[in-house]
């Protein structure tokens, strides 16, 4: 692990913020070796002091989705007083397997940010796509076996959770011999099979998106994690749970954008918290002490015995943090990482063939197809019946009606592409790509026309890797050597890139939020209603193939 930059402190004067009891007071607080030894209380909260608090958690997040290493992601997170993380590392894992899990965790050893890693339980998330992995019971047990992963990560399939499949059962059963939690990913699902979901030792949900189904989920037993991540955005529906059900929620990113991440991490969802009229040891039991309790993590509570980990604020209110601290020594100060930066190793699969325009005509017949309506803020979509606009036989994109042409192309071996089209993008002109594409990581793009969807697809298979815009002649591209996921440049280089790209797609016309999060969730087969993978159009209700014609 590398020196993180040594800084006099083996004392702090300031106002403890003791989540666990419920209580604010002035104190004298000393470590040594990165271990609190003694709290000398001073009197009661003093107006002149600071506020010391355990850092936030972040109770679910897939690093990958950040575009970062786990390093780098740690460096970027500690500015905004987040200590540690849970996280799935399936979307690395979907490329390069146990390889790709290794990766992260090496990595995640080069620095003092506490990563809790999860065994990928759904690798591949479905066998209606192509991935470039499997994980089955044997490999999960080794990681298990090697202490090299703390829990479960989330279980997918709740299909087969309730038709008790037992290739689903066998991973069950294994995290629980291992006294492991298992994640739980499950959207939609409330009342009886809610609970049979639960009753299968399933025990948090991150998916929730009304009251009433978080509602039946914590009745069931589950912690329910409100996510507020760049592309699916739950807090406005969801925080009520955390004034009336301060013990069972937690709060989450899932995936995050680069841009957003520097911005603001859960620091910020628990100031929104604040905001909306929720007490403060409600939200910071839910940002940082419930992470601790339900995953065991050794992340510290300001308590005599625990590690240094904490965030020290100006004030209760805005919660800006002012100095990060890992182990005792501190990390971050007035938004500066003090963490050093870790250079990465590049590993990669990539071997997708380039397209022409002709692999994604689609001779007319019906007179009305299906169409893919995506959602700003929203991972799941819904199924439109429209009528196709045609040209010279084919079925056309037809921009003036925000229909657009959808493709995912296998990255991992040369297919022909599959082809959709999609509303809610808005683009009026070019395309945009990505190689981030849940959960197997092929090739996506969405475009106004072919050409410059295949100028984008084939800009990033000659890059291995990355998220792309085309407008008119230009190609503009973020690299995303390791893995097609992951850039091996500094965090804020990669912030700053992708707020560029951003930025461009918008200029073409999209009004989404976070287009590229949006879009590398369109293949995304475990959230109804239409998605597409590289083998064709899927109906994620009846998890089966459809036809485009109807």
């Amino acid at each position: 692990m590398p020196q993180v930059q040594e800084i006099l402190y083996d004392s702090l004067r300031a106002n403890i913020v003791d989540v666990a009891r419920r209580r604010i007071f002035s104190a004298e607080l000393y470590w040594r070796d990165g271990v609190i030894t003694a709290i000398t209380e001073l009197g009661g909260e003093d107006a002149g002091l600071s506020y010391l608090l355990p850092g936030f958690i972040d109770a679910h997040v897939h690093i990958e989705s950040s575009m970062l290493t786990p390093a780098e992601f740690a460096r970027i997170a500690v500015r905004h007083g987040t200590v540690a993380a849970v996280s799935d590392p399936h979307e690395i894992a979907n490329v390069l397997g146990l390889e790709g899990v290794r990766f992260m965790l090496d990595n995640a050893r080069q620095t003092p940010f506490n990563f809790c890693f999860g065994a990928p339980s759904c690798v591949p998330a479905t066998p209606f796509e192509t991935a470039g992995a499997s994980l089955d019971c044997e490999q999960l047990e080794g990681l298990f076996q090697a202490g090299e992963v703390a829990y479960l990560s989330e279980m997918m399939n709740y299909p087969g959770v309730l038709a008790r499949d037992p290739a689903i059962l066998a991973k069950l059963n294994l995290a629980r011999r291992y006294g492991c939690k298992i994640d739980g990913h499950a959207p939609g699902l409330s009342g009886r099979e809610a609970a049979h979901y639960a009753a299968a030792g399933i025990s948090t949900d991150h998916e929730c998106s009304t009251l009433t189904e978080a509602d039946d989920k914590i009745a069931a037993g589950m912690h329910i994690l409100i996510r507020e991540g760049s592309a699916a955005r739950n807090f406005e529906a969801l925080h009520p749970l955390i004034s009336r059900y301060p013990d069972k929620v937690m709060l989450c990113s899932d995936d995050k954008h680069p841009d957003e991440l520097a911005s603001g991490h859960i620091d910020r969802l628990a100031a929104r918290a604040l905001q909306h009229g929720h007490a403060l040891f409600d939200v910071l039991q839910c940002a940082s002490l419930n992470p601790i309790r339900h995953y065991g993590l050794a992340v510290g509570q300001l308590r005599v015995g625990d590690r240094m980990d904490a965030v020290e604020v100006g004030d209760l209110k805005t919660l800006i943090p002012l100095k990060t601290w890992l182990a005792g020594r501190v990390v971050s100060e007035h938004g500066k990482s003090l963490l050093p930066t870790v250079i990465p190793q590049s590993i990669n699969r990539f071997n997708a063939r380039k397209i022409q325009a002709s692999d994604l005509a689609i001779t007319a017949g019906s007179e009305k197809i299906r169409v893919m309506q995506a959602f700003d803020g929203e991972l799941q979509t819904r199924e439109i019946l429209l009528a196709p606009k045609v040209s010279g036989g084919y079925i056309v994109p037809d921009s003036d009606r925000d229909i657009l042409l959808l493709t995912v192309v296998n990255r991992y071996r040369p297919e022909k592409p599959a082809v959709a089209f999609i509303r809610g993008f808005g683009l009026k002109q070019g395309a945009l790509a990505s190689s981030v594409a849940h959960d197997s990581h092929n090739l996506i793009a969405v475009g106004a026309d072919a050409d410059a969807l295949c100028r984008a697809v084939n800009g990033l298979i000659e890059q291995r890797g990355g998220i792309a815009a085309v407008q008119d002649d230009r190609f503009d591209c973020l690299p995303l050597p390791i893995a097609g996921l992951i850039s091996d440049r500094d965090g804020d280089f990669v912030a700053h890139r992708y707020a560029e790209l951003d930025r461009i797609a918008k200029r073409l016309g999209s009004s989404l939020k976070a287009p590229f999060m949006t879009l590398s969730f369109m293949a995304l087969l475990v959230i109804p209603e239409l998605k597409l993978s590289d083998q064709g159009l899927f109906d994620g209700r009846t998890f089966q193939f459809t036809d485009l014609s109807v």
